[in-house]
């Protein structure tokens, strides 16, 4: 494992090259965007800071998106480097921060939730990490139950008795259909009120276009590419989530509202739930650190290059948050006006 010397010297540097204080009012950007006075700033070359950060399959999106964060980091932090590494995505990060393999991580906002109180994927091997605290939600990635626009089905108690695709067996998107369903009163695994078809999302879309599905649950951005061959076939539209209902019981879920036109069919603004993607970093890093990597991520967003970024909202940086936040994110989060608890 590499030494972590770097991290371990980065209060002491930032003690000195930081003292009028972190950000200020001067730009993030050009010489580093540490801010303070002039009296603050040394004659010395900035100690080199390595971190690593966990991100996602080479497929997927947060592979990529935190390609184009670490490079903005580097740009306007001075001596910061972030090493990028493709990973298995949430579960896996968590692992990873939990053995100090990684720094910071891209994570689901309800799987931080689980890595800490140790439920779900964690529970199995009585697994519980504590040492990862909250940067910011980044972006939303919907709950979107799918289908066809003719279909009799209106509401998700209508889907008692239809067959329904709830996601790969054991995946993110079965807990999260199971989750919302149970909150309607709907179980497919001992009561069996409906048929789940345990596909992804390709082959849950296939299904649903040769007429094999009634319903496909997805968890997205919107609109996702995944059901563009499926509109091909048929209209589609979603069918609504009532989040006040289900964030009674799973407080992570936060309300998002599906435009009308979004996908073929759809004739009207639909709400549903949605997730949270959301940075994390472990929470021995130094809080002017964490404080400067907030600040950019937020306001040099634009220069990330990814669609993604372009959602980055900080004043929803808390919105579906359950974890607590690390200090340094909590400051700047504050300065801008965010309730962070």
């Amino acid at each position: 494992m590499r030494k972590r010397s770097g991290v371990l010297l980065l209060a002491a540097l930032l003690s000195a090259s930081l003292l009028a204080g972190c950000g200020g009012s001067q730009s993030t950007g050009g010489t580093g965007g540490a801010g303070g006075s002039s009296q603050a700033q040394s004659s010395k070359p900035a100690q080199k800071t390595e971190l690593i950060f966990a991100t996602g399959g080479t497929g997927g999106t947060y592979y990529p998106l935190g390609g184009g964060m670490a490079k903005v980091w580097a740009d306007n932090i001075p001596g910061l480097n972030v090493t990028v590494q493709s990973t298995g995505a949430s579960v896996a990060n968590i692992r990873a921060l939990g053995k100090k393999e990684a720094d910071l991580a891209l994570i689901q906002n309800d799987t931080a939730d689980y890595g800490r109180s140790g439920k779900e994927a964690f529970a199995e091997k009585n697994e519980k990490y504590t040492n990862y605290l909250a940067v910011a939600a980044l972006y939303p990635e919907v709950v979107q139950i799918v289908v066809p626009a003719d279909s009799p089905v209106k509401t998700i108690e209508d889907l008692r008795g239809k067959r329904v695709v709830v996601g790969a067996a054991g995946s993110g998107t079965e807990l999260n259909a199971r989750q919302i369903f149970g909150t309607y009163g709907l179980d497919y695994k001992d009561r069996k009120d409906l048929e789940p078809l345990y596909l992804s999302f390709a082959e849950g879309a296939a299904a649903m276009k040769d007429k094999q599905a009634d319903a496909l649950v997805i968890v997205s951005g919107v609109p996702t590419a995944s059901l563009a061959d499926l509109e091909t076939a048929t209209n589609i539209r979603l069918l609504p989530v009532d989040a006040e209902k289900v964030k009674q019981v799973y407080p992570f879920f936060v309300k998002y509202t599906v435009k009308a036109g979004t996908y073929k069919g759809m004739t009207q603004d639909t709400d549903v739930v949605a997730l949270k993607a959301t940075l994390v970093v472990r929470d021995e890093l130094p809080e002017d650190l964490v404080y400067q990597m907030t600040k950019v991520l937020f306001e040099k967003a634009g220069d990330i290059g990814h669609a993604k970024a372009k959602e980055f909202d900080v004043k929803q940086a808390a919105d579906g948050v359950t974890i607590p936040f690390h200090p340094g994110a909590a400051k700047y989060l504050k300065e801008k006006g965010v309730d962070v608890k």
